[in-house]
């Protein structure tokens, strides 16, 4: 979160500055001089701010403007999902921090060479629950690391699902980013986060995987159905 955007989500909460530094928990004069550029918005201060302001998900600031994808474990990914609402994941004691854009938690997701197959399957809800991404900032940065064909394939398997549950217009939006992913398919064949798995594996999914998954390269049985909250 940019000073600029700080003031703005101010500006329209109608929020003074005496409540936003209330909130915050630093004085009027110091918030006065973060929305000037003279002192720094600390991570600490832009969590505190977006519970303040109840910013959605969607509207958090990411940290994909630099095209940067942090490493994240499996553990803080599940976490991360818990915090967005999936019910899957809801035993998880949700943390204190402010929720994360769904962009970062997709991508930094995507961003690794194993994931557990629970965390895999959560990905679709991701697109299901919050379609309306920085899309061009999500193409983007997926391109930089090459994650074009794992973003398109879990793209296609949520429109898939939405189509297959009346829900038109999510498909429609997916739809149209799956196209526009689909101009930079890689032509190497990867898997689906699970890239420790056996040649023989490799072999059995290159001729039993869905049509889908092999259009977009990918080595992979994920599918609507198999999905359990589908």
């Amino acid at each position: 979160m940019t000073r600029h955007q700080l003031a703005q989500y101010r500006k329209e909460k109608k929020r003074t500055q005496v409540q936003t530094a209330h909130a915050l928990g630093v004085s009027q004069t110091y918030l006065s001089l973060v929305e000037a550029g003279k002192r720094p918005l600390t991570e600490r201060l832009q969590g505190k701010a977006a519970r303040f302001f109840d910013l959605p998900p969607t509207e958090v600031p990411t940290q994909l403007t630099m095209g940067e994808l942090l490493t994240v474990t499996d553990d803080q990914l599940a976490s991360d999902l818990a915090n967005l609402g999936y019910t899957r994941f809801s035993h998880l004691k949700k943390t204190r921090t402010h929720k994360k854009n769904p962009a970062d938690v997709l991508l930094r997701a995507l961003n690794a060479r194993k994931r557990d197959a629970r965390l895999v399957e959560a990905l679709p809800w991701l697109l299901l629950s919050f379609p309306d991404l920085k899309w061009n900032e999500v193409s983007r940065t997926a391109k930089m690391h090459d994650l074009q064909n794992r973003l398109g394939y879990v793209t296609n398997v949520a429109r898939r699902v939405a189509e297959r549950e009346g829900r038109y217009e999510t498909a429609s939006k997916l739809r149209k980013h799956e196209v526009e992913l689909e101009r930079s398919l890689l032509a190497r064949e990867e898997t689906l986060c699970n890239e420790t798995m056996t040649q023989t594996e490799r072999n059995w999914l290159a001729h039993n995987r869905p049509e889908e998954a092999k259009h977009w390269h990918v080595l992979t049985d994920l599918s609507p159905q198999h999905l359990s909250y589908v």
